[in-house]
């Protein structure tokens, strides 16, 4: 039978299995022996969704959710899902700067969050970006600087001043009755933006891309599809949710395939080895590191892995011999999707029944219903088979534009439809498609897309610095590692561990400078534009003269 896209909303989807088979489970935490069933996660959602409308969430109004992948965090995706809400993910790497920046730009009007992760109070961020919380009833937040902040949500128990927690959200919740949720529910259609994921562009600052029920839950329905997924799979999560392999890849296959997600809250190898064995999970996603770290684990021969049979790395560039060894270990048939946030995020996908030389050294050919070319940057004509140009999609895929930025829409956007990616790729003679570099000067570390005008903008706030330029220096480890090449004042003088302490609890770790370079001037072209390839090429043998270790 030839598949089709579907209508449905996340709530269509959530209720039609939870209808069709209720005593199946869908959520899994193998480590605390918690498990919903598709009936239980529903009727979960069902009365959060209603908690949520009796503190004033309403269609289109936008609710942050900044934590691990903890039991709740899809509970509160699908209640936003249901009320037509958008939940706007945030990630859990982000600083003060940075969780400010979102909020102020996405307009956002609650927030839910937990106590943090080892190295961020979540709750002491939450009271120094909005002060009155400390002094204001629940549900009645006037920020000054924040005027579309109404509540704050702690996920726990915990009681804090100025915030409800998960158990008085779904306390309100029983006095919303059926009918005014039925209500909200026949509002809400498959075209509305579901989803909002904060991404950012050679422009600098992050963008909220605004994604539709239409939108993710096909792409997932169709990265399953291509895996050949079941009601009788069990994938292992170990990605994260606020990111779209999170979100899209695992969670809306499993949603739209009726299948069970095996989560692990904060990656770990051997948690997610000893998940893989007790719940015989039969779908392993991540990226590279992940793949490495499990492999590499001192305990790995203890765990029994033959239930696994595919999965797919992702998020940054995946090698053959990487690849190669997952299949032959851990007896996964891996697939690879390329895409982007702003396209739900697939664009190619290798299939499971794929050659092995295609799933290990293509991204595969294009998703059903969706056009990729490749164009020329300059021309934008469509390349010649075998000609290295952008990759460009146009379909059912593609967001419908960043948040309050039309102009930066229709820049990543072209007149024809076409969402260009600013990568570099090429088309084979049976249709799959290879990266083979980028135009735009992103760096993609370990998975994480990190955008170095972004933290550009950030250092030019140090007092001292002059000009900094930021570029990818190579990693074996990570694919890259964040370089930063400095240009002082005349008679400052800074030393490299400056740099980083002016950046650490202001913008996440990972966009952290691992080097730090001062230079009297940069490689320029003719025309005065500053050469980022040329500074790439020159970090190695700078970080051999700074004496750094290069792994």
């Amino acid at each position: 039978m030839a598949i089709e896209l579907s209508d449905r909303t996340l709530g269509d989807w959530l209720e039609h299995w939870a209808k069709e088979t209720p005593d199946k489970e869908y959520i899994v935490y193998s480590d605390r022996d918690l498990r919903f069933t598709w009936g239980e996660f529903n009727a979960r959602v069902d009365h959060m969704a209603k908690g949520l409308l009796a503190i004033g969430v309403e269609n289109g109004q936008h609710v942050g959710l900044w934590a691990t992948n903890v039991p709740d965090w899809l509970t509160f995706l699908y209640a936003c899902a249901k009320i037509g809400a958008v939940c706007v993910t945030v990630n859990t790497s982000y600083k003060q700067h940075e969780l400010e920046y979102l909020v102020k730009d996405s307009d956002m009007h609650t927030l839910c969050i937990i106590d943090g992760t080892f190295e961020s109070d979540y709750v002491q961020m939450t009271y120094e970006m909005l002060p009155e919380l400390k002094n204001c009833q629940r549900g009645h937040l006037k920020s000054e600087k924040f005027p579309h902040m109404k509540n704050v949500i702690y996920i726990g128990q915990e009681k804090h001043r100025g915030m409800y927690n998960t158990s008085e959200v779904l306390l309100l919740g029983s006095t919303v009755s059926d009918d005014v949720l039925d209500k909200a529910k026949s509002q809400v259609g498959c075209h509305d933006v579901v989803n909002m994921q904060y991404t950012s562009g050679t422009t600098g600052f992050p963008k909220g891309v605004m994604l539709s029920h239409h939108n993710i839950a096909n792409n997932g329905l169709l990265t399953g599809e291509h895996m050949k997924f079941t009601q009788d799979d069990k994938l292992c999560t170990c990605v994260p949710l606020f990111h779209c392999f999170g979100v899209v890849l695992a969670t809306m296959n499993c949603l739209t395939h009726g299948c069970t997600q095996v989560m692990i809250e904060k990656f770990d190898p051997l948690l997610t080895l000893a998940s893989i064995h007790k719940e015989r999970c039969t779908a392993l996603y991540g990226v590279p590191t992940m793949f490495i770290a499990e492999l590499n684990h001192p305990m790995f021969d203890m765990f029994d892995l033959t239930c696994l049979r595919t999965g797919i790395m992702a998020g940054s560039v995946c090698p053959s011999d990487l690849m190669r060894r997952v299949n032959e270990k851990m007896y996964i048939d891996v697939t690879s999707v390329y895409g982007l946030t702003e396209t739900s995020p697939g664009m190619t996908h290798s299939r499971v029944d794929d050659p092995p030389e295609v799933r290990y050294n293509t991204v595969g050919r294009t998703f059903e219903f969706t056009e990729v070319k490749v164009l020329d940057p300059e021309t934008h004509e469509e390349c010649p088979q075998g000609t290295p140009g952008e990759m460009c999609s146009r379909g059912y895929n593609v967001m419908k534009g960043y948040y309050n930025n039309p102009k930066a829409t229709a820049e990543a956007i072209d007149k024809n439809g076409f969402l260009h990616s600013g990568d570099l790729g090429v088309m084979d003679e049976n249709g799959n498609f290879t990266i083979t570099g980028r135009i735009k000067d992103m760096i993609i570390r370990g998975g994480e897309n990190i955008y170095p005008k972004e933290i550009e903008e950030f250092l030019y706030k140090m007092e001292g610095i002059k000009d900094a330029q930021v570029a990818g220096v190579p990693s074996e480890k990570y694919g890259e590692e964040v370089g930063v090449f400095i240009i002082l004042h005349d008679g400052v003088k800074m030393d490299p561990e400056d740099i980083k302490d002016f950046c650490r609890g202001q913008i996440a770790r990972y966009k952290i400078p691992k080097y730090v370079f001062f230079l009297d001037d940069f490689p320029m072209t003719g025309s005065g534009k500053i050469q980022k390839f040329k500074l790439r090429e020159m970090s190695l043998e700078l970080a051999k003269q700074y004496g750094y270790e290069v792994i």
